[in-house]
């Protein structure tokens, strides 16, 4: 975005202009001149605005599920939200993490490879210290886990991968998420070349006093069998009417059998407590409705018809007359 001039600015460049100090030809010869930007080839950007956008909203909610999860598991306060979602090459994600944390190697069929999910030791220690019925402090022990610890944390976190699933419904019905390794040291990981391009989501953590980082990282080359459903217009539209004639026709079948309470609506009155406690068998109740004026039909809370009351079959009966639409002025 080009700057903004203040008035003092404006008032020097036409100043200088009038002058003679400054060549107006000048400077349409340098706006006419080819703008360069610098590009990156190590460093592509493979994942559009849009793209970014929907992996932001997938993991916005995928960080509310894992609020209520933790939450429920831990016993404690909990607070995940989402800090920042970018794409940069394997390597640099690799090199941005400490020599020792958490790493959940996560395959996610039907998609092809593996997904990380990166847990800071901060986070991932308080996690553990509250599974063992501590206070849930941090220590960065993580490298010294023993196997009952290294179990303990791997199923807290394979309860976690529903979470993940559900947050990913909304565009890939099949992933099955399933952690087939927890690792301590990211230089064992060369999942892919050093060069792909991966999107990094960085989920802000707080876990009873102790705060971190959990970082996902989804390689392009696994995503991109999915990439196109990434777009807004396929999320908003295309998946909210994916729906067969059998499930409509189901749907429909229970709402057909479905009760509502339907009531004919005589008219209203109003009277003293007074009056009220004074009623006796055979008192008559004056209603603001006219004997000849037809009836209100309610179903449930709306009113949906006009009616006339008569009889049939030496019952007390209502005939509707006309169905109410919105542009109708129905008095309550």
């Amino acid at each position: 975005m080009a700057d903004v001039l203040s008035q003092s600015e404006i008032d020097a460049l036409l100043s200088a202009l009038s002058t003679g100090e400054m060549d107006a030809e000048e400077l349409k010869s340098e706006e006419k001149k080819s703008k360069i930007r610098v590009y990156d080839f190590k460093r592509a950007l493979r994942f559009s605005k849009d793209q970014i956008r929907s992996l932001t909203r997938i993991h916005e909610n995928y960080a509310r599920l894992l609020t209520s999860y933790f939450s429920a598991q831990l016993r404690t306060y909990v607070q995940i939200s989402v800090a920042s979602v970018d794409q940069l090459p394997y390597e640099e994600f690799i090199r941005s993490i400490p020599s020792a944390t958490v790493l959940n190697i996560i395959e996610a069929p039907p998609l092809e490879g593996h997904l990380i999910a990166e847990v800071n030791p901060n986070i991932a220690y308080a996690m553990l210290d509250r599974l063992l019925g501590g206070s849930g402090e941090s220590m960065n022990k993580i490298e010294n886990l023993t196997e009952i610890e290294t179990d303990l944390m791997k199923g807290l976190f394979e309860g976690s991968l529903p979470a993940l699933k559900e947050a990913w419904s909304s565009v890939e019905h099949d992933i099955d998420p399933i952690l087939i390794e927890l690792e301590t040291n990211p230089q064992f990981l060369q999942l892919v070349s050093p060069n792909e391009t991966v999107i990094v989501i960085s989920l802000s953590a707080m876990i009873g006093k102790s705060s971190g980082m959990i970082n996902l990282c989804l390689p392009h080359v696994v995503l991109e069998p999915i990439i196109p459903k990434l777009s807004m217009h396929y999320w908003m539209s295309e998946k909210k009417n994916d729906i067969t004639t059998e499930e409509y026709q189901s749907l429909k079948k229970s709402v057909e059998h479905s009760y509502v309470t339907l009531t004919a609506n005589l008219g209203h009155s109003q009277i003293t407590v007074n009056e009220l406690l004074n009623l006796n068998v055979g008192d008559v109740i004056k209603l603001d409705q006219h004997l000849n004026q037809p009836l209100r039909i309610d179903v449930g809370e709306f009113s949906k018809f006009i009616a006339q009351p008569g009889k049939r079959q030496k019952r007390i009966a209502v005939q509707i007359i006309k169905t109410i639409t919105e542009e109708d002025d129905v008095d309550e």
